[in-house]
């Protein structure tokens, strides 16, 4: 079953927007390149616990299709690739900031657990 394109038409600014940042790990490699600036692929999968490697890659080919991601390749043997935020990625980072307040502020008045990624890490 092929993907609807990810093109609009649009109802407004918060659809076009959340098209973009749509599924549960999108969010998440966004903090992780812009805690970290450059990933490679292995550390990002480290820094996200529970990521599968085909819904990493699929999302990471998404974001770089949106313009959110760089993608670099070094021709070497074994090739190195690594992954770093375009400008336009480090913009909708800090547009999801006030998200990410509020999502802290219900966590601790839910009382919800939060994982430790500095022990899920090694970076």
């Amino acid at each position: 079953m092929a993907k609807a394109p990810r093109h609009g038409p649009y109802i407004c600014g918060i659809d076009a927007a959340l098209d973009v940042v749509s599924g549960k790990w999108k969010g998440l490699i966004l903090w992780e390149l812009d805690a970290h600036g450059v990933r490679r692929f292995a550390e990002l999968r480290r820094g996200l616990p529970g990521v599968s490697e085909k819904m990493l890659t699929q999302h990471l080919r998404e974001m770089e299709e949106d313009g959110l991601v760089h993608r670099e390749v070094y021709a070497q043997v074994p090739p190195r690739v690594e992954y770093s935020l375009t400008e336009h990625g480090h913009t909708l980072n800090q547009a999801l900031e006030p998200l990410g307040a509020w999502g802290s502020e219900r966590t601790r008045r839910e009382g919800f657990g939060v994982v430790d990624v500095a022990e899920t890490s090694h970076g």
